[in-house]
């Protein structure tokens, strides 16, 4: 996880996120980072940490009905895997619960739903019991199986969707958040780093030609490239608010026409 520091007055504080430097009442912050080690989970905590994230108004309405479309259902599993990350968050036992049956739904779809339901009920009670540090190492590790089980299908394609979705529900998760903050330092958190974009990329291109081009899923690629190209001409600047709100509508844009149609 990244970890940051906060020099003030010769004082040396861990807050997470990127490397501050002040002098008198004066911070200056290069980008924050994000490293390969990071999982959303870690990557939420580093948001919550440099600004207050209000984390129940960021819910989202359920999603429709699992379709039999596969590459699809996977994304939206993804997305749906980061709404639970986002309850664990606002420590909110009914939604967690809610989103939880939410997963079970799009598990069934792709085949996991008897593989996954003895976990997902155990989330179920520890959130229930509100042993939220339990909690969260039990969704990180449930997001890992997800893919696991996928793999031991074959079903690379849709490994690598559910974590996509994932994070992209996560970046706009975080691009809300950002958008949202009065602290300029904090902007350069709206997509966690070029690094994660490109390594989403990265991911994208390792799905089979059938799924890069599948009708609906293409917008994710041209997203990323998008996204890619904009913050390439930021990457030594701060951007500006009606930068990180562009990218804000774009990510939310996306996840609408994925997940919610």
């Amino acid at each position: 996880m990244v970890v940051a520091w906060l020099f003030i007055a010769g004082a040396m504080v861990a807050i997470g996120g990127a490397e501050k430097f002040t002098t008198g009442a004066v911070i200056i912050t290069p980008p924050a980072g994000w490293t390969p080690e990071q999982t959303p989970v870690d990557f939420l905590d580093v948001i919550g940490l440099q600004t207050k994230a209000r984390w129940r108004q960021l819910y989202r309405l359920p999603p429709p009905t699992p379709s039999t479309d596969r590459p699809r259902a996977a994304f939206t599993l993804g997305g749906l895997i980061a709404d639970g990350f986002l309850a664990l968050q606002a420590e909110d036992i009914q939604q967690f619960r809610n989103t939880n049956q939410d997963i079970l739904n799009y598990c069934r779809v792709l085949g996991l739903g008897d593989k996954v339901s003895p976990r997902l009920m155990s989330m179920a009670k520890l959130a229930e019991m509100s042993k939220w540090g339990d909690l969260r190492q039990e969704a990180v590790d449930g997001q890992q199986e997800f893919s696991r089980l996928l793999r031991e299908q074959r079903d690379d394609d849709l490994a690598i969707l559910v974590d996509l979705g994932a994070w992209m529900r996560v970046l706009e998760i975080s691009a809300t958040v950002v958008a949202d903050a009065p602290e300029p330092e904090v902007k350069p958190l709206c997509i966690g780093s070029l690094d994660l974009l490109k390594d989403m990329k990265q991911r994208f291109t390792q799905l089979s030609k059938r799924v890069q081009t599948h009708e609906t899923l293409v917008n994710v690629g041209d997203l990323l490239d998008s996204l890619i190209r904009s913050w390439t001409n930021v990457a030594d600047r701060r951007p500006s608010q009606e930068f990180v709100t562009k990218t804000r509508d774009k990510l939310a844009s996306t996840m609408r026409k994925l997940t919610l149609k």
